[in-house]
């Protein structure tokens, strides 16, 4: 069983019903991307919207068998040597393995106007949104350790650069980096952004100053969401920078075992940083184990059988 239909859990799922599996795919239907306007950087597939991708991988799944349902997966418990999952509308199912792939929550700056334009306007990864920025009048939200580092990625795609110390105290390395780069640097806290006909116009300071702006960059904090694997024990590990946390992150192998016999889990669960395409070919890497821990099981299996019959 997949625990959410985003680029990973499908991406799982059909390499397991491509590898004769039965496979049923539980997804909520909240991708983190939802609010994106498109997929980038994935080969073939460049600009097609996060809801077009999902809705083809499903149709994929369901060609070579699998099924992919609706629902929000609340628990999940050992029965025996396989799994009962529950969801929140009663569903119960059964399976042998699991594998979670339900993700992360971006935690956005409480700034009046951020929530209504991200994904848009108010962004925050240069590799997934770049392009569509470039030689726009971009600003950069100081907040979080990393928002230096964001602003000389930005660079790259427009000269039109704006720093909001915001609330972040700026080292003289980190203004000698930025001013390196021809990034100005505004002091002062924000206190919203000004939208015009649902476009950010602007950026508000306390003192009433509006900066004009076009676009936005912050840095958000990426929670994991998945009480299905706390109700089997696995427990987010805090992930840090510069000795702030900036997130939590399931830990797990590289073929996405957690530890717990049975479960992987794959995407921005166990790589805050996977995008897209990284996130399917994690799901891939950890279907593959999936399927290869049911063969040892069925060969041990089949072994005893035979042993038991001969004697």
């Amino acid at each position: 069983m997949v625990v959410g239909g985003g680029p990973a859990g499908l991406t799982g799922a059909l390499t397991l019903a491509r590898a004769r599996r039965s496979v049923l795919v539980v997804d909520e239907g909240k991708p983190r991307n939802a609010a994106a306007l498109g997929v980038h950087s994935f080969l073939t597939r460049d600009g097609m919207t996060p809801a077009e991708l999902a809705s083809a991988g499903a149709d994929e799944v369901r060609r070579y068998g699998g099924e992919v349902v609706g629902g929000t997966v609340v628990s999940a418990r050992r029965k025996d040597f396989r799994f009962e999952v529950v969801t929140g509308d009663g569903q119960v199912y059964d399976c042998r393995r699991l594998l979670v792939t339900t993700g992360v929550v971006d935690e956005l700056p409480s700034l009046p106007g951020v929530a209504a334009l991200w994904g848009r306007d108010v962004l925050h990864c240069p590799y997934c949104h770049g392009w569509e920025m470039r030689d726009r009048v971009i600003g950069v939200l100081g907040r979080g350790q990393a928002a230096v580092h964001q602003a000389l990625l930005f660079r790259q795609w427009s000269a039109d650069l704006t720093f909001f110390a915001h609330r972040l105290a700026l080292t003289e390395d980190d203004r000698e980096r930025l001013d390196a780069f021809n990034i100005a640097v505004v002091e002062g806290e924000v206190s919203h952004l000004v939208l015009r006909e649902g476009r950010l116009a602007g950026v508000a300071l306390i003192d009433g100053t509006v900066v004009p702006q076009e676009a936005l960059v912050v840095g958000t904090k990426l929670t994991v969401r998945s009480p299905v694997l706390e109700s089997l024990g696995v427990t987010p590990t805090a992930r840090e920078a510069d000795g702030h946390v900036v997130g939590s992150y399931i830990a797990a192998e590289a073929d996405g075992f957690t530890g717990v016999p049975g479960v992987w889990a794959a995407g921005n669960l166990v790589d805050l940083g996977a995008q897209v395409m990284t996130a399917a070919a994690d799901g891939l890497r950890a279907a593959a184990a999936i399927n290869t821990d049911l063969v040892d099981e069925d060969v041990e299996a089949a072994v005893a059988e035979r042993r038991k019959s001969s004697a």
